[in-house]
């Protein structure tokens, strides 16, 4: 949002209140509770077309209808909370019985559309896009959090068979394309973890793991460089999502990368041992001197 506008997407197919909402949001400079806001209203008349704009604009908040020609109930709110995840969303319906359904299937507020007027519709607004902001704040403070022990974790890796004695450059700035493939090849078994987890099905995630690992070690990667691919793709990951979701990636994420490094620390010390025992071999086989 900036400095004073707010985008404001309007999903609704009665146009009595699509013109009742473009009244109270018109002429808001003078109230308090815009602090400054002017408004910008799209509007869609379905679910549908709704759901597209999503896909092509960008927008503050979102006025949604729940009895819409297309959509009838929560179920329109579960279809726009899973593409808008960071969108607040404040649905209008008359229907009182809906009021704690749709807090739990995500919605940021609740308007009566039969008592609505200029106060309640910006307070509505600006405490649902606080909330997110607060939200917003949350997630990305627990995701430093969770960097900052991923630093300490590095800092104090007791291993000394790693990458290091190669002396090699961070993988994503000496390799960027192949550390990017890496990347989405971690992300991908981190949702097949996820997955894994609320399904109970058989990912192969260990053995999928160990496989990176040797690809890690073939490009002489050190420890730094797992830390490097774990968080860059869990910021990734966390871009679009909700924060429960958010939650899942990081906390499923600890797991995985303690085991990818586990892995990595394991091809060093075949590496080390197979490269000594050619050592002796070699020497073994040099003719003695008279």
């Amino acid at each position: 949002m900036s400095s004073n506008l707010c985008r404001v997407l309007v999903i609704e197919d009665e146009p009595a209140k699509v013109r009742l909402i473009q009244r109270l949001l018109s002429d808001v400079e003078d109230n308090s509770l815009a602090q400054g806001l002017s408004f910008s209203l799209t509007i869609a008349e379905s679910l549908k077309e709704g759901l597209e704009k999503l896909t092509t604009d960008n927008f503050d908040v979102i006025l949604l209808d729940l009895t819409l020609s297309d959509s009838q109930g929560v179920k329109g709110l579960s279809a726009i909370r899973e593409q808008a995840h960071r969108i607040p969303i404040i649905v209008q319906t008359d229907d009182d019985n809906l009021a704690i359904q749709v807090f739990q299937l995500g919605a940021d507020g609740y308007l009566q559309t039969n008592y609505l007027d200029t106060n309640l519709l910006l307070y509505q607004i600006r405490l649902a896009i606080e909330k997110q902001h607060y939200i917003a704040k949350l997630e990305a403070e627990k995701q430093q959090q969770e960097f900052e022990v991923l630093e300490k974790l590095i800092q104090s890796s007791g291993t000394t068979i790693t990458a290091r004695m190669f002396g090699s450059q961070p993988l994503k700035e000496s390799v960027p394309d192949i550390f990017a493939q890496m990347s989405q090849s971690y992300g991908e078994l981190l949702h097949l973890a996820l997955e894994q987890q609320i399904y109970k099905v058989d990912h192969n995630i260990s053995g999928r793991l160990r496989t990176l690992a040797d690809k890690l070690g073939f490009l002489k990667a050190s420890p730094r460089d797992v830390i490097d691919l774990h968080t860059t793709t869990l910021k990734e990951k966390n871009k679009d999502v909700t924060l429960a979701k958010a939650e899942a990636y990081v906390s499923e994420g600890r797991l995985m990368v303690l085991e990818l490094m586990g892995y990595l620390v394991s091809f060093y010390r075949k590496y080390y041992i197979g490269l000594s025992t050619f050592n002796l071999t070699s020497n073994s086989d040099q003719p003695k001197s008279p």
